[in-house]
């Protein structure tokens, strides 16, 4: 080599230092996604660490190719021991990489599956033959000896490819597995909660979200990633795994061992001291990798201590899924085209040959991979015995009091969900602790999405007049401009009533046009998402997208098609102006419109622009045609009109929440199953206030193919003549007359009771679900067991049970017994007589509490957070018309004072109207004379309300 090509190569190897900062950098990314995976898993206490980070794709097997340069260079000779130990980094770097993204092939379909894997086998064979030459060449070329050292990751790496390959074979057969078992509990579930019943008469109450959390359990136990991280593939993986961190930090131990110091600041490479930098975010991706893949082995092993009885045998057993594929592949006769009939059968016969050979190499796989499982598990098994049995006998020696309540109260009021975790054959069943979890994490889910609850969208849904407003935005007597009008979807009219209410005078300017912008924005977003998951992926496209395309224009510039709405209604003095202006520029806009194209062209087909010109005009016509028909309204009246508009068509789309909520629990997808389901949760939590408010109102009766559109709604009125809302009687306009008042619609809330209709029934229910919240919650019993008794017979309260010493008085006289007490009796006064004899025993010791009477109140909250729907109906249509009264007596139930205690309850129509429960005022002599004067107690009230 001369001299000049002595300069070219230096000139050459003078960048080669950025080529090592390049594969630093590419490491660094894996490196940073493994640990974001890792982190991820332990925050979401996920053990089995879902990829969703790092996972199989072009992505990182791109810069998988660039972090393995180092291997790969055969030009470059890294015989310095930091600069090989660098190589070796490099090739167990890879290994730590393919056992991390093993469970990521279950969020694959088949094709994408199939170029993966393609992929990464390429890659891995290339690096491993790549690492063989160079070893073999400088084994007979300098006689070193590093063979084993450079041998073993690529070994690793085979191994590891041949898992992957074997799980991308069984992985379609599992999903099929678990689709069926899907729909098996599918139809089960619709059964067990009755979700047949069609339209928008479901509700959505406590037993529904029973329902739901069925498929959360199905989705989360039959999610693909979580069914790969616990199959037993996945646990060799991580055994091989574990090998290569040890494998590298027994290299970094002889290199020390043999230099005497660890020098990784020297490098004779030409990649420079970025050999260095790429040996040390290797190394840590090797460590911090390995921590994933070795959870998944542990939460592979507990879930088979779950089992009762380790059959070896059984466990042993090779289960269909592992090599259905296979087989079918080896019976599938060839389709191809050869008329050499005995070529035909030599191919035939290779490929019976040669599949038997994979399934016995798959057999073989899965047999190893379950003695992996196996053996510790049965290792681990003898420890866990030992230590139930110490932990069994060190709680024999407590108390059991507690326990003793808690099964008086029903134990664990959690949902028994065992049966809907979809498991494959041969599969472990979860235990009782995961399964909870999985439970509670619904329960979580709903509570993210209550903190995220649209309060300004709820503030606006409170003033919505029982749907009228689809019915009244749009008139008939409005005439069209053109020959076919547009149908419209919920979000348009929604953007030009705003666009029109935020640009009236003395309003555009407003605190509260602010908050109705504030309020639109996150209803829209709900409407959008309806409109998403109802309407197909073509339909109504153009409509939607105008309505898209001016609430951006009015929400960031305040623009509607080029007019500034501010200007406008700084130009405008009275609203009629407004609306006049917005009318003629609009009506231009399609006028110029007509001339320029075919009158016979499709609606659906006009551009945004001219679709959201077309509708403001109708709605402002109809606007000012109201105004005219009505006395002068001026611009704060006309503004609260328009904002219950409004808020009518955005109550109306929202009717179908409950049913977009159900259908994405039925996502069909089953990679994308359990992401659905969670949108749900959070959707329905997002929703919980908007969906018990529009519950308290009656629904139209539409089909269930109509619900999902504002057409339809405007057709039913029409066909009907039907009014969504009565107007107002005579009693209410002379009131109106009287005083300032605004008919905000039927009463839904008065004084702490919520007052819910059902016309169908021609029945009222009064609760106080809200106050009961609020009520637990403010003494932290909101999450408190739930019982089914107010106050069990083991309370024997006395004041023997009040404190004895100071001490305990002190204790007791910072628990809050009379603000509870308080709080509660508002509620037996109300709605809740069945409180009443508790709320009479508990309310003597409120000078002198013990112990045993706090936990007696504490016992009644319980009762109360499980029965918060609880409450009284009255209907007409109840066959007992007449005044009824029942009552009873004990005899000397107060261990004090040995009097009895009288309880009546009077009801009219079916429903409670009179109740008390109180102790008698003298001692009763007998149990006759006990219910002489309860009865005499009861007929005193009976006169009162006869007279009434």
């Amino acid at each position: 080599m001369d001299d000049s090509d002595n300069d070219l190569q230096k000139k050459l190897d003078e960048v080669m230092p950025w080529i090592g900062l390049y594969i630093a950098a590419a490491s660094a990314i894996c490196t940073l996604a493994i640990v974001a995976d890792t982190l991820n898993g332990f925050r979401s206490s996920k053990l089995w660490f879902p990829c969703k980070y790092f996972s199989l794709n072009a992505t990182y097997l791109t810069l998988l190719g660039v972090a393995m340069k180092l291997p790969m260079d055969l030009n470059t000779l890294l015989l310095y021991e930091s600069d090989g130990l660098a190589r070796l980094s490099s090739l167990f770097f890879m290994s730590t990489a393919m056992a991390n993204f093993m469970s990521s092939l279950g969020s694959m379909e088949d094709k994408e599956i199939l170029m993966n894997v393609v992929a990464l086998g390429i890659l891995v064979i290339t690096i491993v033959v790549n690492v063989w030459i160079q070893v073999f060449q400088l084994q007979s070329s300098l006689g070193t000896n590093f063979s084993n050292s450079d041998v073993v990751p690529t070994i690793f790496m085979l191994l590891l490819l041949v898992i992957l390959v074997s799980s991308a074979i069984t992985l379609p057969t599992s999903k099929r597995s678990l689709e069926s078992n899907y729909q098996e509990m599918h139809k089960v579930a619709i059964v067990e909660e009755g979700m047949t019943k069609r339209g928008q008469c479901i509700k959505m109450d406590k037993q529904m979200i029973d329902g739901l959390k069925k498929y959360w359990v199905m989705a989360v136990t039959s999610n693909p990633q979580f069914v790969m991280a616990r199959s037993v593939f996945c646990t060799t993986s991580s055994v091989i795994c574990l090998l290569s961190a040890l494998f590298l930090l027994y290299d970094f131990i002889v290199m020390f061992v043999d230099i005497g110091e660890v020098t990784l600041g020297a490098s004779y490479s030409v990649y420079g001291h970025y050999t260095t930098w790429i040996l040390l975010v290797q190394t840590i991706g090797v460590l911090v990798g390995t921590i994933a893949p070795l959870c998944r082995w542990f939460t592979a092993v507990r879930f088979k201590l779950t089992c009762h009885k380790i059959c070896i045998r059984e466990e042993l057993k090779i289960e269909v899924h592992w090599t259905q594929s296979l087989v079918n592949w080896r019976d599938s006769f060839s389709d191809l085209e050869i008329r050499n009939n005995k070529f035909r059968k030599y191919l035939h016969d290779a490929k019976w040959f040669s599949l038997n050979i994979l399934i016995g190499i798959q057999i073989m796989m899965v047999l190893v991979s379950k003695l992996l499982v196996l053996i510790p598990a049965l290792l681990v098994a003898q420890f866990l015995l030992c230590f139930k049995k110490f932990k069994m006998q060190c709680l024999s020696k407590l108390t059991t009091s507690n326990i003793d309540m808690e099964s008086e109260s029903g134990g664990d009021t959690e949902l028994n969900l065992n049966h809907f975790a979809l498991l494959l054959d041969g599969e472990s069943e979860l235990p009782k602790r995961t399964l909870k979890y999985i439970f509670r994490q619904a329960d979580k889910v709903i509570e993210m999405g209550e903190k995220q609850q649209p309060q300004y969208l709820i503030h606006l849904l409170n003033i919505f007049s029982n749907f009228r407003g689809v019915r009244d935005f749009d008139s008939s007597q409005v005439p069209s401009l053109h020959s076919q009008e547009p149908p419209n979807c919920w979000s348009l009219p929604l953007v030009t009533l705003t666009s029109i209410a935020i640009s009236l005078p003395n309003v555009a300017n407003n605190k509260k046009a602010t908050q109705l912008m504030s309020s639109v924005s996150e209803g829209l977003s709900l409407v959008k998402l309806i409109e998403n998951a109802l309407y197909e992926s073509d339909e109504l496209v153009n409509i939607r997208n105008a309505a898209d395309v001016s609430w951006a224009r009015v929400s960031l510039y305040m623009k509607w098609q080029g007019m500034d709405l501010r200007k406008i209604s700084l130009k405008c003095k009275q609203s009629k102006n407004v609306l006049q202006e917005l009318s003629n520029n609009a009506e231009k806009t399609i006028e110029k419109f007509k001339r320029t194209t075919n009158d016979l062209e499709n609606p659906l087909n006009w551009s945004a622009n001219i679709i959201a010109a077309n509708s403001m005009y109708r709605i402002s016509q109809t606007i000012l045609l109201s105004c005219q028909e009505e006395n002068e309204q001026n611009d704060e009246d006309l503004f609260q009109r328009l904002s219950v508009m409004i808020a009518d068509i955005l109550a109306a789309c929202f009717t179908n929440l409950t049913r977009v909520i159900i259908t994405k629990c039925h996502q069909n997808a089953i990679e994308r199953r359990e992401k659905s389901v969670g949108e749900a949760f959070l959707l329905l939590g997002k929703t919980k206030q908007i969906l018990e408010l529009l519950q308290q109102y009656e629904w139209p009766s539409l089909d269930l193919d109509n619900v999902g559109y504002i057409e339809k709604w405007r057709d039913f009125f029409k066909e009907n003549n039907q009014t969504p809302m009565a107007s107002p009687s005579t009693s209410q306009k002379q009131l109106c007359n009287v005083f300032e008042m605004k008919d905000l619609g039927n009463i839904k809330k008065i004084l702490g009771m919520n007052i819910s209709r059902n016309r169908e029934k021609s029945s009222i229910l009064l609760n106080q679900k809200s106050y009961i919240s609020s009520v637990l919650k403010k003494f932290s019993m909101e999450h408190a067991k739930l019982v089914s008794i107010p106050l069990p017979a083991h309370f024997q309260l006395s004041k023997d049970q009040s404190p004895k010493t100071n001490s305990e008085k002190a204790k007791m006289d910072k628990v809050p017994y009379s603000n509870v007490i308080g709080s509660i009796m508002y509620l037996m006064v109300c709605t809740r007589p069945d409180i009443a004899y508790a709320i009479s025993c508990l309310s003597r010791y409120m000078s002198n509490l013990g112990t045993p009477h706090w936990e007696a109140l504490k016992y009644l909250l319980k009762y109360l957070r499980g029965s918060v729907d609880i409450g009284i109906t009255f209907s007409k249509n109840s066959n007992y018309t007449q005044l009824v009264g029942y009552v009873d007596s004990n005899y000397a139930n107060d261990r004090d004072s040995r009097k009895s205690t009288t309880s009546y309850v009077f009801t009219l129509c079916g429903a409670c109207i009179s109740w008390k429960s109180q102790l008698q005022h003298i001692v009763a002599l007998s149990t006759t004379e006990a219910e002489y004067i309860a009865t005499t107690e009861a007929f005193k009230e009976a006169i009162c309300l006869m007279v009434l």
